[in-house]
């Protein structure tokens, strides 16, 4: 398998961009952030989003030339309008706001509306910790999983994302989505024509199903059952009532180039521990948890994982799959992926 440097596929994925109508600007924090995910190993948020991102751009349902702004603001809160691009831009002037008002009033609270495909939120958490700051950070997405009692897909899967620096050591960071598993593993399997575990999904009628092409055209099932779709409906509200984005059952689905521009919305909640019991504290408190949790040989925490995977792909990069790699050098000439 073909392998890139960390710089090379940042290009190449930043030319693809580019090929299919994005920005400089917006193309160049697409890949930043696409090959940030790759190098983590959470490659469904990595370079095979490039071909799917240009569809998107290509059929309407992205304005490669959005430039994000702040749209309202008041103390430590604003408001951030991606104005119809893709996410990245527009994620990145959170961080930015972020950062500044939780420096300045010791906590921020930041919404994005009018954006996209949110991607790996336990980027954007990450940087935030090692700024010294507690992060969370959620996204809604096209419906997925019914509402707690419900059968129709109404609710996206929802991420939710935390990050907790440390002292003298890389933060805690934990990113999951809502769902019982991604909905990119049941397109595998209905892909592959392969089974799925029961309690995945459920059907068009709204039965459990071990059919993952029946799966995919009826709902994912939350994890933790009612209360995960509980917690998915709060952070649908989250990023939508306060920020006028759509809900996820507004938004067509990622899996159509075709259809409408989903407005989904994003968040993001910063921090200052010094605001409250104190830096110092907080360190404390902190490592006196990870104490104990590494008293159990077994425990891995939260984000090591993911630091070790970045740290071996910065030094031999990451592999890519041929046909992916032809489908970026395709768009990045100005073809078709």
């Amino acid at each position: 398998m073909p392998r890139l440097s960390l710089v090379q596929a940042e290009t190449l994925a930043q030319a693809a961009l580019r090929g299919a109508g994005a920005s400089p600007g917006m193309a160049a924090a697409t890949a930043r952030a696409l090959v940030e995910a790759e190098a983590v190993g959470q490659s469904g948020h990595g370079l095979t989003r490039v071909p799917q991102y240009a569809g998107f751009l290509a059929h309407g349902r992205a304005d490669g030339a959005a430039e994000p702004v702040v749209r309202a603001g008041r103390g430590g809160a604003v408001l951030i309008d991606a104005r119809n691009g893709l996410a990245f831009p527009a994620l990145a002037l959170a961080e930015q706001e972020a950062i500044a008002r939780a420096e300045k009033f010791g906590v921020a609270w930041v919404g994005v509306t009018d954006s996209h495909h949110a991607g790996a939120l336990g980027l954007p958490v990450r940087r935030l910790a090692e700024r010294g700051l507690v992060a969370l950070a959620f996204a809604n997405s096209p419906a997925a999983m019914p509402v707690a009692g419900g059968r129709r897909p109404l609710l996206g899967t929802n991420p939710v994302a935390a990050a907790f620096p440390r002292r003298d050591a890389a933060p805690l960071v934990v990113d999951l989505a809502l769902s019982q598993v991604a909905r990119g593993r049941i397109a595998q399997a209905a892909k592959a024509g392969t089974p799925i575990p029961e309690g995945w999904a459920l059907d068009a009628d709204g039965q459990p199903t071990t059919d993952a092409a029946a799966a995919m055209g009826g709902a994912m099932l939350a994890m933790g059952g009612q209360k995960g779709a509980l917690l998915a409906m709060v952070v649908e509200l989250l990023c939508v009532a306060l920020t006028g984005a759509a809900f996820g059952f507004e938004a067509d689905s990622f899996f159509e180039e075709q259809g409408n521009r989903p407005r989904l919305g994003q968040a993001l909640l910063a921090v200052d521990p010094g605001a409250l019991a104190g830096q110092a504290m907080f360190l404390d408190r902190v490592e006196t948890l990870v104490t104990v949790m590494l008293q159990d040989k077994d425990v891995r925490l939260p984000g090591a994982r993911r630091d070790g995977l970045a740290a071996a792909a910065a030094q031999d990069g990451i592999e890519v799959p041929a046909a992916l790699l032809a489908a970026l050098e395709a768009l990045a000439q100005g073809g078709k992926a």
